[in-house]
């Protein structure tokens, strides 16, 4: 197994897929999770869709804390139906983000709980995006026995606080080329010393480019110079890192390698 990009919105590349994969894989990409939760309901159809149609890209679903507006009973219904498909290895994105607030905390907080719940009954891990929330994050994971229920903190940008709270209840942490940027020593630190059979590496792509590529748009290949970084932080191989995290991602998401 090369590298796992276990966060990617590939929904966003459209008819540029083919040739965002074929750089991917000649990267030393090897297996990508397609997140749903992008922009209302939609993008599940398509990561589904997308996983469904290739050997080594499963998907996500769920509905982002920014949309959590919309999250009704007919809306979790959708959700249930999508995560019934053999290619669906977890729950979310969900979670809170208290940056924007782009739909109320209270209507987050209980998007967040019924999604945590909806995980618990599928059995599937969660995908937990979490911004300036960390205090409730923890709180609301704790209250739903999340230990039970397992997942990642994604794209972790969180404090030490939020790191151990999320590995005490068993989690995983998700770094993102956010650790390549020059103002994130406090988060290389905590992935420096961050338990190496519970760390994940993801691109967020088309968001959130790594050095060399700030700026541009993100794509599964660049997950490469996350792997890189940390692996100067481990004082390890690239190979070295990417044997370790794609083994932690398959066995979160249960794939068989």
């Amino acid at each position: 197994m090369g590298l796992f990009d276990s966060h990617a919105h590939l929904d966003h590349f459209g008819d540029a897929l083919p040739e965002v994969l074929t750089r991917a894989k000649a990267a030393g990409v090897s297996h990508i999770v397609t997140i749903g939760a992008s922009d209302k309901l939609a993008p599940n159809e398509t990561a589904v869709r997308i996983a469904e149609s290739l050997p080594n890209v499963w998907a996500t679903v769920g509905v982002h804390p920014h949309d959590a507006s919309i999250v009704d009973q007919e809306c979790l219904d959708t959700i249930l139906r999508l995560s019934r498909s053999k290619k669906v290895v977890a729950i979310g994105e969900t979670g809170l983000d208290y940056h924007y607030d782009h739909s109320p905390r209270d209507v987050q907080r209980k998007a967040f709980r019924d999604f945590l719940e909806l995980a618990r009954a599928e059995k599937k891990p969660a995908i937990i995006h979490t911004r300036e929330a960390d205090d409730d994050t923890v709180a609301i994971l704790r209250e739903a026995h999340a230990e039970q229920i397992g997942g990642v903190i994604h794209c972790f940008t969180g404090g030490p606080e939020l790191a151990r709270g999320a590995l005490d209840l068993g989690f995983y942490l998700s770094f993102s080329g956010v650790i390549t940027f020059k103002t994130a020593e406090p988060l290389r630190a905590i992935a420096r010393n961050a338990p190496r059979d519970r760390v994940l590496i993801e691109t967020d792509c088309p968001f959130l480019a790594p050095i060399p590529h700030r700026g541009k748009q993100n794509e599964p290949a660049f997950v490469a110079h996350t792997a890189h970084l940390l692996a100067g932080l481990w004082g390890v191989s690239d190979d070295e890192v990417a044997s370790l995290t794609s083994a932690n991602a398959a066995r979160l998401f249960g794939i068989n390698r």
